[in-house]
């Protein structure tokens, strides 16, 4: 009998990792989730993520995936018609893949050469965190009119980089929490699962204050913003595994 439950280039684990990389890209194609580089990057990123760590995992980033683009979808129309959609369509692009799957992909990687899978799925499921709340906040908040700059708590308008609203906060929240639940199916503890969430709200907080600090100026960019609040979430995640009772 073939155990898929263990971690790593086992047969179980890669029979059903590439069952579901082969399912993303039926769903991606179907629904237009991605673009066509989007879902050669996705299927890339889904292998690394499901061979080296977990099919587990990959259910993790597909959550994020998917909520991701109901995020994207909801009320598109009002946002394409304020400039504050990223596609005509509401697809997304290979550039949102490696922005908000290439460090989670590299906690893969570590953990595979470590043979730490234990460890690796919190650190995972923290980076991903991040990167959902981001996505939530970004795309939910954009249309909250209660919109301040993070870092003077001055008005200022809607999509521009460190502008946070209340309807952006509560998304991001659900963003981080759709992660935590399900890192917590994964592998039942629920003190690092609560923590996933806070991480990833924490984190989408890192990526408002650089983007009014550095962004605005031309000093980083929306991609490498989003690669530093997602350091942030892992450095958060591997400080609590090392030091736990501190």
């Amino acid at each position: 009998m073939i155990d898929v439950m263990q971690p790593g280039l086992t047969q179980g684990n890669m029979l059903v990792t590439f069952g579901i990389v082969g399912v993303l890209i039926l769903i991606s194609e179907k629904y237009r989730v991605l673009d066509r580089l989007g879902v050669y990057a996705a299927a890339a990123l889904g292998i690394i993520v499901g061979a080296l760590g977990h099919w587990t995992w990959l259910i993790i980033l597909l959550g994020f995936l998917g909520t991701a683009h109901k995020a994207t979808k909801w009320r598109f129309e009002e946002k394409a018609a304020k400039g504050l959609s990223e596609s005509s369509d509401g697809h997304r692009s290979w550039g949102n893949v490696v922005a908000n799957g290439g460090l989670p992909g590299l906690v893969a990687i570590i953990a595979f050469i470590l043979d730490d899978h234990e460890n690796g799925l919190w650190l995972f499921s923290a980076a991903v965190s991040v990167a959902a709340a981001d996505t939530f906040a970004s795309e939910i908040g954009c249309l909250d009119d209660r919109v301040r700059m993070i870092t003077t708590m001055k008005k200022c308008e809607a999509g521009l980089n460190g502008g946070f609203s209340p309807n952006g906060q509560i998304a991001a929240l659900v963003g981080s929490t759709i992660i935590a639940v399900l890192a917590f199916i994964s592998e039942q503890n629920l003190e690092l699962a609560a923590l996933v969430a806070i991480i990833g709200w924490l984190g989408c907080q890192v990526d408002s204050v650089l983007g009014a600090v550095l962004e605005n100026r031309g000093m980083m960019t929306k991609g490498t913003v989003n690669a530093a609040a997602i350091t942030f979430g892992i450095i958060v995640m591997w400080w609590h595994l090392e030091f736990p009772h501190l």
